[in-house]
């Protein structure tokens, strides 16, 4: 099942559990079977023995098989949201280190930073047939820059707001998990097309309207936030808002059940910080898009 998210998409996270079979397979493993038989009984003894041994020793871990294990993926997700807070905080005090009263807006050097770095190895990363984990940790640091300032900013305008949307973005991601720890949620083909469709007119919506932008057709206020636009008397962007939330969601139960598809195939230790890095990439999303929506409601 294919996602938006390119680090997913890496084939050790895809559903391997296809059997491959050729001409002669059945009579063939029915004379090895025979002859297994025969070897397995001259060897039970020493068998008998070895796992006897085996299961009084204690379970291997991660570290002992060298597999991808979800809790091995969890540490390593929190290790790069530990790194993205504190680069976040770099970023928020660089933000608000030119901040004056003649001055009130706070520098927007550390967002371009933030946001330029964090794409750029985004992009080496999702596409790259290898997993460079000083690559996800320098985009962890790049993404913290970006978080920090752009949170700086919206702070400046609507005090307050960030812990607002901090809060809102766990809770998101808690009952999305507890759902899908529940099995109460679980993506599927058709559910994820759709999805994809939404997704990539939103992404058409998003263009046009910072095309629209550049020569002053729209204005700032109308291509990000859209409160002139009203149905119902709630502002297009609310509306829209709350939509990509719900995509975000998705998103997520897509990123838990690729981990888990990791773990069942087996996959190599190090594919952990490929599944950390893309719980990253669509945690920022969704903080960024509740930001939005809680800005666009506090002016209106």
């Amino acid at each position: 099942m294919p996602s938006a998210n390119p680090a997913f998409n890496n084939p050790a996270f895809q559903d391997q559990s296809a059997v491959r079979t050729y001409p002669g397979g059945a009579q063939a493993a029915n004379i090895g079977g025979q002859n297994a038989a025969l070897a397995q009984q001259a060897q039970a003894a020493s068998v008998n023995a070895q796992l006897e041994g085996q299961f009084a020793a204690p379970a291997a871990g991660a570290v002992e098989t060298d597999r991808m294990t979800v809790e091995d993926t969890v540490f390593k997700t929190l290790a790069l949201f530990g790194i993205l807070v504190v680069t976040a905080v770099v970023g928020w005090v660089w933000s608000a280190s030119t901040v004056t009263v003649q001055n009130p807006v706070p520098t927007m050097v550390p967002w371009i930073v933030g946001l330029v770095g964090g794409f750029v190895l985004a992009m080496i990363i999702s596409f790259s047939k290898t997993v460079r984990p000083a690559l996800i940790f320098a985009y962890a640091a790049f993404e913290g820059l970006f978080i920090g300032a752009i949170s700086m900013f919206f702070e400046s305008l609507w005090p307050g707001i960030v812990m607002q949307a901090t809060l809102a973005t766990l809770a998101v991601v808690g009952v999305t998990l507890a759902l899908f720890a529940s099995g109460k949620i679980r993506a599927s083909k058709r559910a994820t097309k759709i999805w994809m469709i939404a997704i990539i007119g939103y992404l058409v919506f998003q263009v046009v309207n910072v095309i629209l932008m550049w020569p002053g057709v729209l204005s700032a206020a109308d291509t990000f936030g859209l409160y002139s636009v009203k149905v119902a008397g709630i502002p297009l962007g609310l509306i829209i808002g709350v939509l990509v939330v719900i995509m975000a969601a998705y998103s997520l139960v897509q990123d838990f059940d690729f981990i888990q598809q990791g773990v069942r195939n087996r996959a190599p230790r190090k594919y952990g910080w490929l599944g950390g890095f893309g719980i990253m990439v669509t945690v920022v999303w969704l903080y960024i898009e509740i930001l939005r929506i809680i800005a666009i409601a506090r002016s209106n």
